[in-house]
Order: C-alpha cells, then sequence, then structure tokens
C-alpha cells in the first residue's frame, strides 16, 4: 500500500500528482507586495498599512539568487531527516513577486555545478517518512 503524502508544513504549499507543486503566499491588494509565507492578515511593507493579504499563488520559477551546502541538522523547531543527511539549500528570487524563497535543493543536486543566476524551478520532494506517511516539502531544482 502506497503511503500517503503530507505537507511537512501544513498551508506553506501545494503538491500536484505529478510532483510540481506551489507555494502558497499573500498579496496586499492595496500595494501589490507579495509574502511568504502568508502567516499574517496585514501588508507587512512598512510603507503600505494595508490591513488584509489576498490568497495566492507564488511563481514556480526564479533565479539562484544564493545557496550554500548545509553540512549540520537544522536546530528545534525545524524539522530534517532522522539520521541527518547533507543537502543544499538555494535562495531563488521570484521576479514576478520581487522576493527571495529559501529551500532546500533536490535529491542529487551537486552544489559544485551551481552558478548564481541560473534558472530554478520549484518541485516537493519527501523530507523524511514515517510509519503512516510521506512527509514532503518544497524544494529547488536547477533547469
Amino acid at each position: 500500500m502506497t503511503k500517503p503524502r503530507v505537507p511537512v508544513i501544513e498551508g506553506m504549499f501545494r503538491e500536484d500528482e505529478d510532483g510540481t507543486g506551489r507555494l502558497l503566499g499573500g498579496r496586499c491588494p492595496k500595494c501589490g507586495a507579495s509574502f511568504f509565507p502568508k502567516q499574517w492578515s496585514f501588508c507587512r511593507n512598512p510603507a503600505c498599512g494595508g490591513t488584509e493579504l489576498d490568497d495566492v499563488e507564488l511563481s514556480t520559477r526564479g533565479t539562484l539568487w544564493s545557496f550554500a551546502d548545509n553540512r549540520y541538522a537544522p536546530p528545534p523547531p525545524y524539522p530534517s531527516r532522522e539520521p541527518f543527511e547533507p543537502y543544499g539549500v538555494a535562495a531563488v528570487e521570484l521576479a514576478e513577486e520581487q522576493m527571495v524563497v529559501l529551500g532546500q535543493l533536490a535529491a542529487g543536486t551537486d552544489v559544485t555545478t551551481l552558478a548564481l543566476g541560473r534558472e530554478m524551478e520549484l518541485i516537493v520532494e519527501p523530507l523524511y517518512e514515517t510509519d503512516d506517511a510521506v512527509h514532503t516539502v518544497w524544494k529547488w531544482r536547477a533547469i
């Protein structure tokens, strides 16, 4: 029997049947600023003062703004595999939203082959597995 795939953190992304996904953010209808994650019901743009955010799906492609090879497990409350396995982290700039979103690099990504400005796309992959489910997270894959 196939285990269900469930997000590690509910409400931050959705997964499609083909393994692609969309980040779930907020956009201020007053100033147009985008935010990820959408955790507050007011605009965080200090020049705006908007009091609500619309739910939006963010871009699935962007450019590599920064990256690192992570060799240490993140501290609580951030989830990681047990036992810990090193992974790459990418900061990807979403041009339409004018923001940078952090995420792990897709499995098998060799950080030595990356270069700033490279086009990246959002995917959803397993982070860890339990007896009941496969727990998934968004990741960035080089195109």
